[in-house]
């Protein structure tokens, strides 16, 4: 499936809409007076310091957390996936991986091996769950999330506890994902030159929106530079992405026009 162009996201219908949401724990605004919109076909990274709530965020669109105020409207029959933050591994308890996908929701034997080949995992279907890596782990949660055929997927910190080679190539491989299924993405990350480098919209949250929209734009924002500081707002600048291609199945680049996958290593950062 070809992803939806930049026009063709902007104009469809909503997955997900939050209007005017307020989230207080006790005496603490967490969330004040928040506005998204997550449109099909759409990669969407929030950003911010520690505790500007991006995970409550994302908890209040998956209904887990209910806000104070504002509501959340989300299209009928919407499939989400989701990928926590942390996942505690205990050391000595004998679960497998696939156990682990199979969890609450059986699934196919073909079915499980299609989606951990999808995610590159293929390899550790029968490996103990608390004896793979850091980045295997964030590719067996990305394909239990996937399990659920979403129309969105909502990954938080899909990048922690992975090294920096691994890094890039979840990101490439959430937007080959996203272009496959056509599904929405919406994530957070620490990781502001992924951010610039493979999102389609970026939303800067401290409590509050302090800017969103297009990475080239965010880079300009005064609110964007006052939290993150003119000199790293310059450098991520020289990694802008023009996302005027799609992949093919094994997530390469491909010519806009001609169908015809790009050599990988042209046009890369040297």
């Amino acid at each position: 499936m070809s992803p939806p162009s930049s026009s063709e996201s902007a104009q469809a219908p909503p997955l997900v809409e939050a209007r005017g949401v307020c989230v207080r724990f006790g005496r603490l605004n967490v969330l004040d007076n928040v506005d998204i919109v997550v449109r099909a076909g759409e990669i969407m990274t929030l950003v911010g310091l520690n505790g500007a709530g991006k995970s409550t965020l994302l908890r209040v669109i998956l209904g887990i957390v209910k806000p104070d105020s504002g509501e959340v409207r989300r299209a009928p029959g919407l499939r989400i996936g989701y990928s926590p933050q942390h996942l505690h591994r205990d050391q000595i308890l004998p679960m497998t991986v696939r156990r682990f996908l199979t969890l609450g929701a059986p699934a196919r034997p073909e079915k499980l091996a299609t989606v951990l080949d999808e995610v590159g995992a293929d390899s550790i279907l029968d490996f103990p769950l608390s004896e793979i890596s850091g980045g295997e782990l964030q590719r067996v949660l990305l394909a239990r999330a996937l399990l659920r055929e979403p129309g969105l997927l909502v990954l938080d910190e899909p990048l922690a506890g992975v090294d920096v080679t691994s890094q890039s190539e979840l990101y490439n491989l959430i937007g080959s994902i996203r272009d496959r299924y056509g599904c929405a993405v919406i994530l957070v990350s620490h990781d502001l030159h992924l951010v610039m480098a493979a999102t389609d919209t970026v939303v800067c949250l401290n409590r509050h929106i302090c800017c969103s929209g297009r990475p080239q734009v965010v880079l300009r924002h005064p609110e964007f530079i006052s939290l993150f500081g003119p000199h790293l707002s310059e450098t991520l600048a020289v990694y802008q992405h023009m996302h005027d291609h799609r992949h093919d199945a094994l997530g390469e680049p491909m010519a806009a026009d001609s169908g015809v996958a790009r050599d990988p290593q042209a046009g890369r950062r040297p």
